[in-house]
């Protein structure tokens, strides 16, 4: 045999469902209750799926229950119907022999998707029974979309200001609600994707077999511990589901150099179901030195273990390329630094329900490993005091959209040993459990644990090794369908700061009562409060205060004399209330909500000058040299958030959101507010060079951001359009003069100007098994704000095909 055939033989047998030898004994059993959002009882009818085939039909009675007796065993799904209600699809579930399952099925009201949410509470909720501010984008917002990257996708989400520097492929930040980037934590399948103190950059995420990605915009520290002080992003792997396998491949390319394609394949048969895809991005960008690829390889795979135990596990493997160019608009040069990231995330899970009682395991690993390489010096090399050459860019004017310009050459690389090379290098391994127990009707009770163990290091500093432990408790209680309340407590034992506890409390309350019918529906009001913290750096530890002054010879006696503990946490109190209200049906909704988040015990670096301001004795100061990282720092965030949805046929719908955001520094202890920085070319103008100044707003917040989506689908046309608007933001121009002076500063307030990016996708199914389909990014090719002289997304457009075979119609 040759090796081909043996290789296509191994495939075969990989994905061919199994010989059934005999009948399987009809012996098993489904039964449960159809509910709408708010649980209460809906009458209809009930249809049972065998491998996407109706296999029976029956009516529910007044209480909502239902029952399919006399079943094989096998791989079903439940759909429910009820007249002014939309359909309600279970997920996927397997009966074993002689079993009994019990499955509720909710039916949405009108025609707008109503997910069930895992972030904002500790058990798998509706979203209509949540009081937390929370947004659900299933596979098929995700489709309609169009987007190579979750990063696009996520501008959908109000609340969100997502910023990039320069274009595809540059380090991309998510600000949650006034925010900094890093108080948003980040699951990839559970499997916590921060860096070890909450950075995260979102550029390497692509779509590749993403089934969901969850927005929660509130404080959860409870439920997920550190660095969910704003807000969780949680993005799930698709699982296979169909019956025969499914290959799928899809081929598209564009201007700039733009090219991918994405294989997958997946199925679902008897207990057993896997779904693997592999994908490859490339584009040239529009500047020299800024080529960027992707490839991404991504799977998962279940198994159904006796009566109600599903076992999973997930793997995302990520590696991308970037030529950095710096910040061109600024020097005029491309720098030819590059940067190479690697990232693996891998979880296996379990959950088993028995009774009254779900219980869930996982096991998490992440590991982080980013080089960044600067070859040689770009620019032309300038030496003006004798101490080593620094390089210059061109000599270019720089304008900010307030109307401040600055003409001069700014630094373009430092003096150093050349090629320099920066590495980093994370790993993070977690296990966690959570118990639900349903203690009566409408109380439920959830408690869990977890333990992760981090290290990481950097060209610049040795290893370091965490180990933190947490638990929470979560009660949630419904009262007559119109109150749902839900309160728990975290409590974390970190390596760094040692004990923390984390409140938090959310309501919902329904003033109008769930109305499948009529003009007016209901009446949703919300209300949520908490605390988030965020776990210090590895180098914020070993530059603070504590660190700094214990490792001195007379350490012990100043750290003594001076009371000083370890760095502590920064630490968030997150506030908002909230009311939505739907009419026609369900057809349309609208919301609007107010929040209020206050950052305190925020970390910086301060010098040894104003470390007196804080208590410290000026010996003690003096001792610690350049400074240390202490936590001084604090800003305030409040604003308004606006919302609609309309979809009052199948075939139109748009939805929108508007954001006002007012936030202000209120406290800061660094050398740049303290002395800012003035260009004399505006002598009355205080600038801050790396971070904002006190009473000023914190860099990339803007005032006003919204986005607009609207889709339209007839037949085999579909189209959309999505809009995302953004206002002024103060920010940095972060340069150096020749003579590492000010003179190529600009004042910060609305330094980067407002923008509105457009983009339009559409696809046609030319064949049930054949999609055309067509995205163009930044449809008028508008200049995005230029982060730091980065060029943003320009105008882009991919076309392609995809193509299925296999699948349920074999």
């Amino acid at each position: 045999m040759t090796k081909t055939k043996l290789a296509l033989g191994c495939i075969l047998i990989l994905v061919s469902p199994p010989v059934v030898r005999a009948a399987a004994p009809q012996s098993g059993s489904i039964r449960g209750t159809v509910v709408d959002p708010l649980g209460a009882a809906v009458p209809g009818t009930v249809v049972l799926y065998r491998a996407g085939v109706e296999t029976a039909r029956t009516g529910n009675d007044s209480g909502g229950a239902y029952a399919f007796h006399g079943l094989a065993p096998g791989r079903y799904r439940v759909e429910a119907a009820a007249e002014g209600f939309a359909p309600g699809v279970s997920e996927p579930l397997f009966l074993g022999v002689d079993e009994s399952l019990t499955v509720d099925v909710t039916v949405p009201i009108g025609r707008l998707e109503q997910h069930v949410s895992v972030t904002a509470a500790a058990a798998a909720l509706p979203l209509a029974q949540l009081g937390a501010p929370v947004a659900v984008l299933d596979a098929g917002v995700i489709e309609r979309l169009g987007k190579p990257d979750i990063l696009e996708t996520l501008r959908t989400v109000p609340g969100l200001s997502v910023v990039q520097t320069g274009a595809r492929g540059g380090t991309a930040s998510v600000f949650t609600r006034g925010g900094e980037a890093d108080y948003t934590r980040v699951f990839i399948d559970g499997a916590p994707a921060n860096d070890n103190g909450g950075a995260f950059s979102f550029h390497a995420l692509t779509m590749a077999a993403v089934d969901s990605v969850e927005v929660l915009r509130t404080a959860n520290s409870v439920l997920h511990g550190v660095d969910a002080m704003t807000g969780v992003i949680r993005v799930e792997t698709r699982r296979g589901r169909t019956p025969l396998p499914e290959l799928a491949y899809a081929l598209d390319g564009g201007n700039l150099g733009t090219s991918r394609h994405e294989l997958s394949l997946g199925q679902a048969v008897h207990r057993f179901d896997y779904f693997v895809d592999a994908s490859r991005f490339d584009t040239d960008n529009d500047v020299p030195n800024n080529a960027y690829r992707n490839d991404t390889l991504a799977g998962r795979a279940g198994f159904f273990l006796g009566r109600t135990t599903d076992i999973s596990a997930t793997a995302r493997r990520i590696e991308t390329d970037l030529g950095s160019p710096n910040g061109i608009l600024f020097f005029g040069v491309p720098d030819d630094s590059h940067t190479r990231d690697r990232v693996t995330y891998a979880t296996v899970r379990s959950v088993s329900e028995v009774e009254r009682v779900r219980v869930s395991l996982r096991y998490a690993y992440t590991a982080q490993d980013a080089v960044f390489t600067n070859p040689s010096p770009t620019g032309e090399a300038f030496d003006p005091f004798g101490f080593g050459a620094n390089y210059l860019g061109d000599e270019l004017t720089v304008t900010g959209r307030n109307g401040f310009s600055a003409t001069g050459r700014a630094i373009l690389d430092y003096g150093g040993v050349y090629p320099s090379v920066f590495r980093t290098n994370s790993s993070r391994r977690r296990f966690a459990g959570t118990v639900d127990v349903a203690l009566a009707d409408g109380v439920d009770l959830s408690f869990g644990g977890r333990a992760e163990s981090e290290s990481g290091w950097t060209t610049f500093a040795s290893p370091a090794h965490r180990r933190n432990q947490g638990a929470f408790v979560e009660g949630r209680g419904r009262l007559g369908g119109r109150l749902f309340l839900a309160g728990g407590m975290g409590f974390e034992d970190h390596a760094v700061f040692g004990y923390e506890a984390v409140p938090r409390f959310s309501l919902a309350f329904y003033a109008r009562g769930a109305a499948s019918t009529g003009a007016v529906g209901e009446t949703k009001l919300m209300f949520n409060a908490g605390r988030g913290i965020k776990a210090p750096t590895v180098t914020d530890d070993r530059s603070s205060l504590f660190a700094l002054l214990s490792g001195l010879a007379d350490g012990a006696d100043l750290v003594d004399r001076i009371d000083a503990h370890p760095i502590g946490p920064e630490s968030a109190r997150t506030l908002d209330a909230g009311v939505e209200q739907s009419f026609w049906g369900g057809r349309v909704r609208v919301g609007a909500s107010y929040f209020d988040n206050v950052y305190t015990d925020l970390i910086e670096f301060v010098a040894p000058g104003a470390l007196p301001r804080l208590g410290v004795p000026e010996d003690a100061a003096d001792a610690t040299g350049f400074g240390a990282a202490v936590n001084s720092g604090s800003f305030d965030a409040r604003g308004v958030e606006l919302s609609g949805d309309l979809s009052l046929t199948n075939r139109f719908r748009v939805s929108g959101w508007y954001t006002f955001l007012d936030v202000e520094v209120t406290q800061s202890l660094t050398g740049g507010a303290l002395e800012p920085s003035v260009n004399p070319a505006f002598p009355n103008i205080e600038i801050g060079q790396y971070a904002p100044l006190v009473g000023a707003r914190p860099f990339r917040r803007p005032a006003h951001s919204g986005h607009l989506l609207v889709t339209y689908g007839r037949g085999p046309v579909q189209v959309s359009l999505a809009g995302s608007f953004v206002g002024r933001q103060d920010d940095s121009t972060f340069l150096s003069d020749a003579f590492f002076g000010p003179a190529m500063l600009l004042p910060n307030a609305d330094l980067s100007g407002g923008y509105r990016k457009i983009d339009l996708s559409g696809s046609y199914q030319a064949h049930p098994r054949v999609r055309l389909y067509s995205t163009i990014e930044n449809l008028f090719n508008e200049e995005i704000t230029a982060t730091a002289g980065f060029p943003g997304l320009p105008f882009t457009i991919r076309s392609g095909v995809r193509f299925i075979l296999g699948g349920e119609s074999i």
